[in-house]
């Protein structure tokens, strides 16, 4: 039986992905920096407790890690404290978990992250999110090569919009949630169990020969434009 550890799986697609590991016969031990009843409490930008994360689990072969913030400013106005949040959560962050979880993990075994549509596609407003993200997948492919002798997959999930407690705020605003749907070829939102049905593949046997790739999940919204959330919040707001 899989032992995974899903980093970030107190919300959004972390718990989805919990709930469908879970269904499908995985042991999953949930981390958090807000966990659930019975999870455990992590901070993915301090390395101490990522260490004891995977030292507290012990034998594993799996791991999910869905921690991310983001946040919304013009490069030229930007708080380069706020650009470092983002960048040390969904960068360094991920960098903490490769290490740690890569030198622990099961030969064999498969570290996955979810990256984002971001990571390929600029927005305005989301310079420290889309550099964080576009980081992350060279990342993950240098990892997928160092790993690769011990049989340890390495690979990123891009999804485009889909609508979690990260998300929803923006929605709310006028003109942003047409915005993505007009660029999205098939029409619609994502919902978070069509990510961690993409994530239980990736962390199988199925996709024993898959490694150092990020998989797009949004509805061919790559294929578009990215909407103007910098320009339609400051319409909003104005």
């Amino acid at each position: 039986m899989s032992t995974t550890v899903v980093i970030g799986g107190g919300s959004g697609i972390g718990a989805a992905t919990v709930r469908d590991l879970e269904a499908h016969g995985h042991t999953v031990v949930v981390a958090d920096v807000n966990p659930p009843d019975g999870g455990v409490r992590v901070d993915v930008t301090d390395e101490a407790q990522v260490a004891a994360l995977f030292e507290q689990v012990g034998t594993f072969d799996g791991v999910v890690n869905c921690a991310g913030v983001s946040t919304l400013s013009a490069v030229v106005e930007h708080d380069a404290a706020e650009f470092r949040r983002v960048l040390d959560v969904c960068l360094t962050g991920a960098f903490l978990v490769l290490k740690h979880g890569g030198a622990r993990i099961a030969d064999g075994g498969a570290l996955l992250t979810l990256s984002s549509l971001n990571a390929r596609q600029p927005g305005t407003g989301m310079a420290a999110y889309c550099s964080a993200k576009a980081g992350l997948v060279m990342l993950s492919q240098v990892a997928a090569l160092e790993l690769a002798p011990r049989g340890v997959r390495v690979n990123t999930v891009s999804p485009g919009l889909v609508v979690t407690p990260l998300t929803a705020p923006a929605m709310d605003i006028p003109g942003i949630r047409e915005s993505y749907l007009e660029n999205t070829p098939l029409g619609r939102s994502g919902e978070p169990e069509e990510v961690a049905a993409l994530l239980r593949f990736l962390l199988s046997d199925d996709a024993r020969w898959i490694t150092g790739e990020n998989v797009d999940v949004n509805g061919g919204a790559h294929l578009l434009r990215y909407p103007d959330l910098h320009g339609l919040v400051m319409k909003a707001f104005a």
